[in-house]
């Protein structure tokens, strides 16, 4: 590989300036690897593109994203588009022979999914998904205390996803209240907790679901109102082999900011781990007298790599944006041919596979299989 490589990036909202301020942080925090060329940008016009470019630091813009896609100087695309686009893009992108990082869910449909990740095997190229959560120090240590025993046998796990930004139901009806977006909270949201329960442990292997929405419509901004498609909430029993949990998600829960909470409950103690609070964990350890028996809070630190990357003091804290730089740095890792923390798009068909088994699960009133 040259020592640059050229980026084109699809779409500018919350997701797009997350991946631009990764690619232009990734050689600074991490030193190795090819040098991101920031080469070019798409956005539905010309002009917000051309303003985007500028900000961001590209050297192109446009408002057709297939132009991105035809351009011989990008080697990987960034798609943070709208849920519904990424299909299309994606495959673009990967028939053109670019490599590329797609913001989750894959896609609205499991077929799209299927295509898109054929696409990527088809291409020989790396294609991951934007689970940055999977990236923190701290999940990285859960992963390590279990695979050192230091809670025995795990044979529970409890997992919640919840934040408010749907919690009134007076907000403007959008784009996320509308069927081509998918289900709702569980492509929305529950693929975050699923991608590190695939990390820890596993995929599930059977499903119970059940699905709500807490409002049956939203008012339009130019008056009127209009019917909520999606569910906001859902709540899940699953089976990871021999583990038995909980999955809950709520997108209009009051008072939840970024809140995935994990509860992991073994034969010889337990981990606890809220999002909110994502530089520190809790672990329990059910060894010596009861009267010193209690949890202990971890700290995250330079010992918890990558985190000395960024910082070289303990206590001081990672966030959001650092997890997307660190996905970044693996997605190069991969590029390279070396072994990265990602989830391809392989990895992702498993995650949309729960998905689509869990909103079946729902239609249906029963236990869905996975394994058949």
């Amino acid at each position: 590989m040259s020592d640059r490589i050229g980026v084109g990036l699809i779409g500018t909202g919350y997701m797009g300036k997350c991946h631009a301020l990764a690619w232009n942080s990734v050689k600074a925090v991490f030193g190795d690897g090819p040098r991101p060329r920031l080469v070019h940008l798409a956005e539905a016009n010309a002009e917000l593109a051309r303003q985007r470019a500028e900000e961001f630091g590209f050297e192109k813009s446009t408002g057709d994203w297939r132009e991105l896609i035809a351009d011989p100087d990008v080697d990987v695309v960034s798609v943070t588009t709208p849920n519904a686009f990424h299909a299309e893009m994606a495959i673009a992108a990967l028939e053109a022979g670019k490599h590329v990082w797609c913001e989750k869910p894959m896609a609205v449909g499991y077929a799209e999914a299927e295509r898109m990740e054929a696409a990527a095997r088809a291409s020989g190229r790396v294609a991951i998904l934007g689970y940055n959560y999977i990236q923190n120090p701290m999940i990285r240590q859960i992963g390590e205390l279990i695979a050192a025993g230091s809670i025995g046998t795990v044979n529970h796990v409890r997992v919640e996803m919840d934040e408010d930004f749907m919690a009134d139901p007076e907000a403007l009806f959008y784009w996320k209240s509308e069927a081509s977006s998918g289900y709702g909270a569980l492509d929305d949201f529950a693929v975050h907790p699923l991608s590190l329960l695939q990390t820890l442990f596993g995929n599930p292997t059977r499903v119970f679901a059940h699905q709500a929405k807490p409002y049956a419509d939203r008012p339009l901004g130019a008056g009127g109102r209009r019917a909520v498609e999606t569910f906001d909430i859902a709540s899940v029993l699953f089976e990871i082999g021999a583990i038995g949990g909980i999955l809950a998600v709520n997108r209009s829960a009051w008072g939840r900011k970024g809140r995935i909470v994990l509860q992991i409950f073994g034969s010889a103690g337990s981990i606890v781990y809220d999002q909110e609070r994502m530089n520190e964990l809790q672990l329990y350890r059910a060894n010596g007298p009861a009267s010193g028996q209690g949890f202990t809070t971890m700290l995250a630190g330079p010992a918890h790599k990558p985190y000395d990357r960024f910082i070289p003091a303990p206590g001081h804290g990672l966030g959001f944006n650092d997890l997307k730089v660190i996905e970044c740095h693996e997605l190069l890792r991969a590029i390279a041919g070396e072994p990265a923390r990602v989830i391809d798009f392989a990895a992702g068909l498993t995650i949309e596979r729960s998905v689509h088994a869990m909103a079946r699960s729902h239609a249906e009133q029963a236990w869905v299989s996975l394994n058949s």
